[in-house]
C-alpha cells in the first residue's frame, strides 16, 4: 500500500466515493455466455465495505464508461446513491454527481484504474488506485490499495477513509458489543 504525506488529511474530508467498476469493483475481466451475455465477478469484503460506508454516513457512487444489467443490479443491492454508466465522458458524469449531492471537489474520492479514468480523478479531494491501476493512475493517486481491482481494492479504499475519520472503529464496536446495539449494523450487505 503507498500512501502520500497527505493523504489522511484529504481522506478526513471525504463524504462522497465514486468508483469506477470494470478493474475497480470487478477484475476487469468479461465473461461472455453462449448467447451474449455478460457476466462480471464482485467481491464482498468490498460490498461490506460499501454498505458499511453508508451505514456511517458516507455516500457512494458509480461512474462507469461500460452500460450494464450487472452493474445496475449490483449497485442497487448495495444501496449507491447515484449510478452512471455508459459513460466515454466521465467528467460531464462527474459533474451532475457532483451537483446532485451539493459537494466540493475537495468532499469526493474516486477511486480508479485507468487512463480513461484521470479527468475525474485529478479533479477529486482523494484519488485512490487499485494495485493493477496503470502507472498514469498509479502516479497521481494520494492511495495506491495492495489489492488488485475486484479483489477488495474498494474496501481498502473504504476502511482507510472511515478509520481517518474516526469511524471504522464504531462499526467494529457494533460488532463486537454483545449488547442490542449490534444489532443495528448487523444487517449490512455484501
Amino acid at each position: 500500500m503507498k500512501i502520500s504525506s497527505d493523504a489522511a488529511e484529504r481522506a478526513k474530508k471525504i463524504r462522497l466515493i465514486i468508483f469506477d467498476v470494470d478493474g475497480v469493483l470487478t477484475d476487469g475481466k468479461l465473461y461472455y455466455g453462449d448467447n451474449g451475455e455478460i457476466f462480471k465477478a464482485f467481491n464482498c469484503h468490498d460490498g461490506f465495505g460499501i454498505t458499511a460506508a453508508h451505514k456511517l454516513g458516507l455516500k457512494t457512487a458509480i461512474i462507469t464508461g461500460r452500460e450494464s444489467k450487472i452493474t445496475a443490479t449490483r449497485a442497487k443491492y448495495l444501496g449507491i446513491s447515484a449510478v452512471k454508466q455508459g459513460c466515454s465522458n466521465k467528467r460531464g458524469a462527474y459533474k451532475e454527481v457532483k451537483a446532485e449531492f451539493n459537494l466540493t471537489d475537495e468532499e469526493i474520492a474516486y477511486v480508479a484504474d485507468d487512463v480513461i479514468d484521470l479527468p475525474v480523478f485529478v479533479q477529486v479531494g482523494f484519488r485512490a488506485a487499485v494495485a493493477d491501476a496503470t502507472s498514469e493512475v498509479k502516479e497521481c493517486a494520494n492511495f495506491i490499495a495492495d489489492n488488485i481491482g475486484g479483489s477488495g481494492a474498494a474496501r481498502e479504499v473504504i476502511e482507510f477513509i472511515l478509520k481517518v475519520q474516526g469511524k471504522w472503529s464504531e462499526l467494529i464496536k457494533h460488532y463486537t458489543t454483545v449488547e442490542d446495539s449490534a444489532d443495528n449494523l448487523a444487517n449490512i450487505g455484501q
